[in-house]
């Protein structure tokens, strides 16, 4: 490196512990300083270098500072007295000149220290150095490190509309505020399907790289897709952080991957994810970390203090029991982790905890402050966090404190139901007296019955859905079939339950608390539509049997989350519909097999991360390939109607058909496979919108100006 003036920084800024870090871990032959300074100003930043590294310490001094005339005037005896003094300090393994030494001045030198031994390595501390134009080290007297999460397109709307808008200078006020606020290191996240995200990330960081306020320290490369990983290394001169790699891609891949991150000098996190899928039991999200190590420090050269871990913080309180353990899980691996691999970091994304409570933020604050107090405790010492919407543990209300713990801790099988009624709570106070309170819950018994199933629905009370359907039933002037009551109020129901779920009014747990009323539901109606067709075949024997519409769904390769599509799953058995789970990190050809193997009607994708928004459109243009005529579904928390209608749909000449959300699943399924009239009309209104969004899109896309430098 080259320390330009006594500021003690490199040409692009670093501090030389810095330049150390980012350099240091590539395994350079030898490391040092040149030019700019004579050996005098020089010795100051050596010295920190010396003391700095292991590995064997250059210099290259220039002949002193430039005189008046642009000169040199030290001598070869001068430059021989410097150096031979730097020898004596044990400060330099190699040496030599730069600007204004000669010969002269090499052969002097040379002599100078001849009997002098060569500088010893310092033993360091086996701590994780990152850097922007600063060093960072975690050392012991740090217990946690904040990662500063709202430079992240899938995490924030506000920059990722920002980003979209082209509004890059407001975005860089975003990572300044995250930095002024005690952000450690900033993560940067470009993972969205409309945006060309390797240059959106290309751009971000050169861009950033100018503000010193913010370049100085270490940046987390964070993206699901290794090329935009690529293209963001490139751009970061420090010792960065990837985020992440993972087991998921093949041992092969995973190898590559990793030697990759480690000729750019960066530190990696490493997901619990196998070939298999998402780890989800403590010993299976141990077993993938060990295996892991063992690979990068064996085979990919690592240094264990260079491996950060990322056991998969999962969504508790959910509705559903497998669920309510997953904290537990990830604090019991924690300390799996740390017991085995003691030099190692564990992180996580604290926000995917509270998932199910989207919308009341005072409860998610409540819950992220939990888990982090209890898994700082088990080994966890950094995550991607928003330090400043962290309410104090000992600050947290008593009674809400014990609500979170009990299902942090997973201390009963009430404790979700619990959270839940204590979130309503939450967000109905208004100073309503319990006596009013308890007659407005009573009132709803004597509205219709369409009103009251629809409360039922909404609210995720089971007790009087069979009377009330029952009551809809019987009442054959308004709906003759069992059906009917099932495409009539359940469905109006369920498409109410949609859009408060969407408008963040209606939490995870009440949404499968609302299926499983719908399941209750339909379940009594079946009989009924069983005698139906019992009755019209003795009446007809001419008439087959009409088996059950098929639905298969998959949650595409490379992505391991399924919840939505779960409950997607869920509400189409509710409706009556056959459906084939074929679960996570599907391959397009078993996608396809088993449509054509099931029978299926319909075939429904989902997928969280960025790059399922590419496999989707994999999956479209291989239906197109081989002539098959259902439609498709595409759902998922990245997915939209824009990506859908530019990305998907082009490369599929059957219906495409975005799904906001489960409740959605039903009546897009019953329009498609019900009369023609109903299939055209669904099938003109998304033809129409679809188009619409093309044209917007490509008209924003040309309207786009860029001037060349």
């Amino acid at each position: 490196g080259t320390i330009v003036d006594k500021s003690g920084r490199t040409l692009s800024g670093q501090t030389a512990e810095a330049f150390l870090a980012a350099t240091t871990s590539t395994r350079p032959a030898a490391i040092g300083l040149n030019c700019a300074l004579g050996p005098g100003e020089m010795r100051p930043f050596l010295a920190r270098f010396a003391a700095g590294t292991p590995l064997p310490v250059l210099c290259y001094p220039n002949a002193g500072l430039p005189n008046a005339l642009g000169g040199y005037d030290l001598s070869p005896a001068d430059m021989a007295t410097a150096m031979r003094a730097f020898a004596a300090a044990g400060l330099v393994n190699i040496i030599g000149g730069c600007c204004g030494t000669t010969a002269p001045h090499i052969a002097a030198m040379r002599e100078a220290v001849a009997d002098c031994k060569p500088r010893a390595a310092p033993r360091l501390e086996p701590y994780s150095r990152f850097s922007g134009m600063d060093e960072f080290v975690f050392g012991d007297n740090i217990n946690f490190v904040n990662v500063g999460e709202r430079c992240n397109v899938t995490g924030s709307r506000r920059f990722a509309n920002l980003i979209k808008k082209d509004k890059y200078d407001a975005a860089i006020a975003v990572a300044r505020d995250q930095v002024e606020n005690g952000a450690q290191i900033l993560d940067v996240n470009m993972d969205e399907g409309m945006l060309d995200s390797a240059a959106a990330m290309t751009r971000f960081l050169n861009l950033i790289a100018s503000e010193p306020d913010i370049a100085r320290v270490p940046i987390m490369v964070d993206s699901s897709d290794f090329n935009v990983v690529l293209a963001g290394l490139r751009c970061c001169q420090g010792k960065s952080i990837v985020n992440s790699i993972s087991l998921k891609v093949g041992e092969a891949e995973f190898v590559r991957q990793a030697r990759l991150c480690r000729a750019y000098g960066a530190a990696v996190v490493v997901m619990a994810f196998d070939e298999d899928g998402q780890a989800v039991t403590a010993q299976h999200k141990f077993d993938i970390c060990k295996r892991s190590y063992d690979i990068l420090t064996t085979r990919c050269d690592f240094a264990p203090q260079d491996i950060i871990f990322d056991p998969n913080i999962l969504t508790i309180a959910t509705g559903i029991d497998e669920h309510n353990a997953y904290a537990v899980e990830f604090f019991d691996a924690c300390r799996l982790i740390k017991a085995a691999m003691p030099l190692v970091h564990i992180s996580g994304g604290l926000s995917n905890v509270s998932f199910s409570f989207r919308g009341n933020e005072r409860l998610r604050q409540a819950m992220h402050s939990v888990f982090l107090y209890h898994a700082v405790r088990a080994g966890m010492d950094m995550g991607i966090v928003n330090a400043g919407a962290l309410p104090i543990y000992d600050d947290i209300d008593d009674a809400l404190l014990k609500l979170v713990e009990d299902c942090v801790l997973n201390r009963d099988d009430g404790a979700t139901e619990r959270l839940l009624e204590h979130s309503i709570k939450m967000k109905e106070a208004g100073g309503t007296s319990a006596a009013e309170t308890e007659k407005a819950a009573a009132a709803w018994r004597e509205k219709s019955v369409e009103e009251r199933i629809q409360y039922s629905l909404i609210k995720g009370v089971p007790t009087h859905i069979v009377d009330d359907v029952e009551e809809a039933r019987q009442n054959r002037a308004r709906y003759p079939r069992p059906l009917h009551v099932i495409e009539g109020p359940l469905m109006d129901g369920m498409n109410v339950v949609g859009d408060m779920f969407g408008a963040g009014k209606l939490f995870l747990p009440q949404v499968i608390k609302s299926a499983r009323v719908m399941k209750t539901a339909v379940a009594h109606l079946i009989p009924f539509m069983e005698e139906e067709k019992r009755l019209a075949l003795l009446a007809d024997p001419t008439l087959v049997q009409k088996a059950q519409p098929t639905v298969v769904l998959a949650t595409v390769k490379g992505d391991v989350h399924d919840i939505g599509k779960n409950i997607v799953g869920v509400v189409l058995a509710c409706n009556n519909y056959r459906v084939v789970d074929l679960g996570v990190m599907q391959p397009v050809d078993d996608i396809l097999e088993a449509c054509k193997r099931e029978g299926a009607v319909v075939l429904g994708l989902s997928g969280l991360i960025t790059p399922s928004l590419t496999e989707m459109t994999v999956v479209a243009k291989e239906m197109q390939a081989r002539g098959l005529r259902l439609p498709l579904l595409i759902g998922g928390a990245t997915t939209s109607k824009l990506h859908t209608a530019v990305k998907i749909a082009p490369h599929y000449a059957q219906p495409v058909i975005h799904v906001l959300d489960a409740s959605r699943s039903v009546p897009v399924v019953s329009s498609l496979l019900g009369t023609d009239e109903q299939r055209d009309d669904l099938l003109d209104e998304v033809a129409e919108e679809y188009a619409e969004l093309r044209d917007d899109h490509y008209a924003t896309q040309r309207n786009r100006r860029f001037a060349t430098l």
